[in-house]
């Protein structure tokens, strides 16, 4: 309802950048709808074929109502390879360079550092507005797309080298349970990017997927962090609001873009 009363473009209370635990920062509005459009565009691109938009199976023999599409490297439960070995098995598209900018960028955002890149004119505060420089859905240089976890551990310092994307389309009543980002060796920050129908996003502990979590609404163009003591806490999404995408975005459903620091070493070849 609070979407109803309030939309987007004119709040009555501006929604603020909020710490919702140590280390998980929500900033809303951090993608300007210029942007939006463009990772749209770029996540219609990726999803096709080959090593395209699939269905994940869980080792219960379960299927994910979420379907994903990989960038860099490909995750299937539970770890990472450089070809799609649980979809076509071709291989995984590279990691665009602008996106692992993108990535950094919203780490600056999140806790409080300069944007390389400069601000935007989008309504929160450091606010994205467009890409700048470099593509986001053309075939220029990647960035990682190394291997598997092949070698020794790969702690980069800020700024981040982001070298995995996953981007997870939910329709209906697409849902994600309770999980951990874990399979990286790095403990960089994880990025979150909405596009699309506002969640209920649900963030909990790092000891088990019970309470205590706090449920928040991630709509179009909202950020989410979380690193520090919050990197391996459980989260997921419970429920999508149909119907409340903004109408500019052209997006039935939701797109949620996660950027990752793997630190699994290059693999040979």
């Amino acid at each position: 309802m609070d979407g109803e009363l309030f939309p987007a473009d004119g709040e009555l209370f501006p929604r603020e950048r909020t710490e919702i635990a140590p280390g998980a920062v929500h900033v809303p509005d951090w993608l300007g709808p210029d942007l939006q459009r463009e990772l749209l565009d770029a996540c219609r691109a990726w999803a096709r074929p080959p090593a395209g938009l699939r269905a994940v199976r869980t080792p219960g023999g379960g299927t994910m109502t979420a379907r994903q599409v990989c960038l860099g490297l490909h995750w299937y439960p539970y770890g990472y390879a450089r070809t799609a070995v649980d979809g076509d098995g071709a291989p995984v598209k590279p990691m665009p360079g602008r996106l692992a900018e993108l990535g950094r960028e919203a780490v600056a955002a999140a806790y409080g550092g300069p944007s390389p890149a400069g601000t935007g004119a989008g309504a929160g505060a450091g606010s994205r507005a467009g890409s700048g420089a470099g593509s986001l859905a053309g075939s220029g240089a990647g960035v990682g797309g190394g291997g598997a976890d092949t070698g020794a551990p790969v702690e980069p310092e800020p700024p981040y080298a982001y070298d995995i994307a996953l981007i997870n389309f939910y329709e209906g009543d697409s849902r994600m349970g309770m999980h951990r980002d874990a399979e990286e060796r790095s403990g960089a920050p994880v990025v979150s990017l909405s596009l699309g129908d506002t969640c209920v996003f649900r963030f909990g502990n790092a000891a088990s997927r019970g309470r205590p979590y706090q449920d928040l609404r991630l709509r179009s163009g909202d950020l989410f962090v979380f690193g520090g003591p919050a990197r391996l806490a459980y989260h997921g999404v419970p429920k999508v609001l149909p119907g409340t995408a903004p109408p500019w975005l052209g997006l039935t459903g939701r797109l949620n873009i996660t950027l990752r620091v793997g630190g699994l070493g290059t693999a040979p070849g």
